[in-house]
């Protein structure tokens, strides 16, 4: 009998309730309903309690693979998706997926360990230690805690949640003591229903969690707004990421404004496709940064205007020069990069609906859709025949697989869908090339999407970013999901190559070996088609998203038929 099994047993013997079994039930009354796991020897004992609830468990291959199928699950569903990582080299590899997530706001609680209390910082060469973890960790996350006693975890738990109810979300960071996961914790607060279990008595408060929400916008506030836009000639919105569980207020604040709208990269979906007032996330290109520019008044709500969504080729053109009014539920972001004329400190759909509520009655005509058509039009101008073929293909996909979510990597579809994909919902189109912009996330960030949202995902990888995570294939495969990845092939960084290219640099570093992906993908257990054809994409599409394996579909960036596409595809739809 190894150690580590002496250990547990002797456990099982001695105590009727640790504190990683009570974590696990805290968790499920918070509502999690999956956790991104590797188990170790310094973390198994998480593991004890989660038979006795419904929490899932997913074996990614990798940690960094784990923080990133947290990070797709929230983006696809709404919900917190949670990781127990191991001390030390666990969590050095989850770091980047957790930067990841703080850059683009994504609620993520990974739980980890550390080395025994006594143990922590010591400096002596103890298995998997690092000479500060949570002080490493906290720059990667909103906040990083230690439970350096059984009775403070519900506090530290309530904390987390209340982080990412209430504030602006982001990753979480909760360690434990090995020897801390291990005590006894029977004498610790239970969730409230397994407090009516114990006692036999009815819990009023059994389906009733602690609630916590956002600011609410000052009155007074929303009616500046209003008095600013009276004087108003050519007003501009701007819808962000912040803004995606909005409802169908959204729609109706643009067309009572009657202003030009433009959502960022994860805002796509808050107006519908074809919508007359907007003008997409074309807010980067020379035409949609005029409109921008010459406005008067602009709205910014739920958006950092930050470069990668306002600025995505780093030429500098991004200005407001107008009154400018933010709605933001972090405080620190309403007066950065850009100062603030009027700013909000609110939840994004209270004070959207509040503003409605007051325009209701107004008439405004600031001559929107004339101004967005001329925009329409000088940005169709400049459409190149990739760019069309590229964005033709993610319509056919998305026209053809009802309710498809695309997860994107660092690739150039995905660049090119930035700009002119229309989402037919929010949640339905978001990647790693904003923000923090790492390779390598597309395809567990996409297995994450798929089993937080049962719906069928496509993931946009290019074939030298999957090479960063590509052992997570056979963690879809494990899991039977239908995903489609959707492999652009061009033979190494195609999209560095050609910057170095422009810079007349050496092509040192992008001319990688590209794999075979077709026996690759057999040994991971996945299917594979090398997509040459759009009837067969068609009928690939119909076969494969009921199916029961992950499938590559490999596609040349070279290939006619993009071409042939880039003459069928309608922008602004």
């Amino acid at each position: 009998m190894t150690q580590l099994t002496q250990t547990s047993s002797a456990l099982s013997e001695t105590t009727s309730l640790t504190c990683g079994e009570l974590l696990v039930q805290w968790l499920e009354y918070y509502g999690v309903e999956t956790v991104f796991g590797i188990p170790g020897v310094h973390t198994v004992e998480l593991y004890r309690g989660l038979p006795s609830t419904n929490i899932r468990h997913v074996t990614p291959r990798h940690e960094q693979g784990a923080g990133f199928m947290a990070d797709g699950y929230y983006r696809a569903s709404g919900k917190v998706g949670v990781c127990f990582i191991i001390t030390g080299p666990g969590m050095t590899n989850i770091m980047t997926a957790m930067a990841q997530a703080l850059a683009d706001s994504i609620p993520m609680l990974v739980i980890s360990s550390v080395n025994k209390v006594k143990d922590t910082g010591s400096g002596e060469g103890h298995l998997h230690e690092l000479h500060d973890q949570q002080g490493m960790v906290s720059k990667v996350a909103l906040t990083s805690k230690t439970i350096w006693q059984p009775e403070s975890l519900p506090t530290v738990i309530a904390e987390a949640f209340a982080l990412f109810n209430g504030a602006r979300p982001g990753p979480v960071h909760i360690q434990l003591p090995i020897d801390i996961i291990t005590a006894d914790a029977s004498y610790v607060a239970k969730p409230p229903t397994l407090n009516a279990a114990a006692t036999g008595q009815a819990d009023t408060n059994s389906l009733s969690l602690p609630q916590v929400t956002r600011p609410l916008p000052n009155p007074a506030q929303l009616d500046l707004i209003v008095q600013s836009l009276n004087t108003a000639k050519n007003p501009v919105i701007l819808y962000g990421g912040g803004c995606v569980d909005v409802d169908h207020d959204a729609q109706r604040l643009a067309e009572l404004i009657d202003a030009p709208t433009f959502l960022t990269i994860n805002a796509k979906g808050l107006l519908p496709p074809g919508h007359s007032l907007s003008l997409g996330s074309n807010q980067s290109l020379a035409a949609g940064q005029a409109i921008i520019t010459e406005a008067d008044w602009v709205l910014a709500i739920g958006t950092e205007l930050g470069e990668t969504d306002y600025d995505v080729f780093f030429n500098g053109e991004f200005k407001i020069n107008g009154t400018l009014i933010r709605i933001d539920c972090d405080a620190q972001q309403l007066q950065r990069p850009f100062r603030a004329d009027i700013a909000v400190l609110s939840d994004a759909q209270i004070a959207i609906s509040g503003l409605c509520s007051r325009l209701e009655h107004q008439a405004f005509d600031h001559q929107a859709l004339s101004r967005v058509n001329e925009a329409k039009q000088a940005i169709l101008k400049d459409v190149t025949t990739d760019f069309a073929g590229q964005n033709a293909l993610l319509k056919l996909i998305r026209d053809e697989v009802e309710d498809v979510i695309f997860v994107g990597d660092s690739t150039q579809p995905v660049y090119s869908g930035n700009l002119g994909f229309e989402a037919l919902a929010t949640r339905k189109w978001f990647n790693s090339s904003t923000g923090f912009g790492t390779l390598g996330y597309g395809l567990p960030a996409a297995i994450g999407a798929m089993v937080g949202s049962n719906l069928p995902v496509v993931s946009l990888m290019g074939d030298g970013g999957i090479q960063f995570t590509i052992a997570e294939l056979i963690c879809a495969a494990e899991l039977k999901l239908p995903l489609i990845v959707l492999l652009w092939n061009n033979q190494g960084y195609g999209e560095i190559r050609r910057y170095m290219e422009e810079g007349g640099l050496p092509l040192i570093g992008v001319n990688i070996k590209t794999p075979n992906f077709e026996p690759l993908a057999a040994g991971f257990g996945a299917g594979y088609r090398r997509i040459t054809d759009k009837q067969q994409l068609l009928a690939a599409l119909k076969a494969d998203t009921k199916g029961k394996q992950p499938i590559i579909y490999e596609i040349d960036e070279a290939d006619d038929f993009l071409k042939e596409m880039a003459e069928t595809v309608t922008y602004f739809s």
